[in-house]
């Protein structure tokens, strides 16, 4: 019984691999540039948007000063100890430097809107993306998490 026991498991266990890394290759085949693009492309207008450029959106003072001045003007929510905190915010820096078309996704409706409400607040206006030395349209992703320590 232990032998054929034995022989089953040695026979099944390719099988497990193939299916795992079946499933490892049509996640890494994905052509989307964002988690949520497609659902993205319905709400904004992403038109001579791009995603990659030989220089990003600069904000004045850098990422570090944006994220402290995003945090400070969001609005703190109540989140329970357990609540999963997962919101991508997604807005384009334009040619000219300022925000536009800004959009949050994710499984809580308060904190959409909150993420949304909090990046209107800022008023500030970007250095911007270039290729080739011309200033173009660039999709910016901000992904919101809480983490488990």
């Amino acid at each position: 019984m232990k032998k054929a026991v034995l022989l089953l498991g040695l026979f099944f266990t390719p099988f497990l691999y193939c299916q795992t890394s079946g499933v490892k290759n049509s996640v890494q085949k994905s052509t989307s540039p964002y988690p949520d693009y497609s659902f993205i492309k319905t709400k904004m207008n992403l038109k001579d948007v791009v995603t990659k450029a030989d220089t990003t959106p600069e904000f004045p003072g850098g990422l570090k000063v944006f994220k402290r001045k995003y945090f400070e003007s969001i609005e703190t929510l109540d989140v329970k100890i357990k609540e999963k905190v997962d919101t991508r915010l997604y807005f384009i820096v334009e040619k000219n430097g300022y925000v536009r078309n800004v959009t949050a996704v994710g499984t809580n409706k308060k904190h959409v809107e909150a993420a949304e409400v909090g990046l209107r607040r800022i008023f500030a206006r970007w250095k911007p993306a270039t290729i080739n030395g011309e200033p173009v349209r660039y999709l910016m992703y901000f992904p919101l998490t809480s983490k488990e320590f």
